[in-house]
């Protein structure tokens, strides 16, 4: 981790995520009456919430509506849910907005060129592994773990430690 990385992930004060290949692996699940289903990894959940704990807002910001990506944001207590945004500057300045923050304090996570204009815009803009060159190409930082494996709980972490959060949680856990 270069130490541009850290300075950047410790001015942030909001961490936007795409949900299709970023929160979730990407596939997409339908039965045969068109009902969808995504699959969320547990610990991507938990460091959404232990980043709240710090002070960090999240946001997601989602190309399609899905009612099961309304009701995991729900459960983890994310109220900035932006469904249904191919183009996502218009989300991402009305985030930025209501929050009162410059664009060099959000961090953004994303996996395709969808993703690209916010990619360009966010203080930390961080692709998934398994993104596309193009979005690993302008982003910041690339991930180690693929989407809905972990990958966001690894920038949560990221996020914490460079603002030295990290350690009390863990601290907080062992007592």
């Amino acid at each position: 981790m270069n130490d541009l990385i850290v300075e950047k992930a410790g001015k942030l004060k909001l961490l936007i995520l795409d949900v299709d290949g970023v929160l979730t692996d990407g596939k997409l699940f339908f039965d045969h009456q068109g009902n969808e289903y995504k699959a969320f990894h547990a610990r991507d959940g938990h460091g959404i919430k232990l980043l709240r704990r710090t002070g960090v807002e999240v946001a997601v910001i989602s190309g399609r509506n899905s009612p099961s990506v309304a009701l995991r944001m729900q459960s983890l207590g994310v109220d900035l849910v932006y469904q249904g945004y191919e183009d996502k500057r218009g989300a991402f300045n009305e985030i930025i907005t209501r929050l009162q923050l410059d664009p060099e304090q959000t961090g953004y996570v994303g996996d395709d060129l969808l993703d690209l204009p916010l990619i360009v815009r966010a203080g930390l803009a961080i692709a998934v592994k398994d993104a596309v060159d193009e979005v690993k190409q302008y982003a910041h930082w690339t991930t180690t773990l693929p989407g809905g494996e972990g990958a966001v709980r690894e920038v949560c972490d990221l996020i914490m430690r460079a603002q030295g959060q990290f350690q009390a949680l863990v601290d907080g856990y062992l007592l």
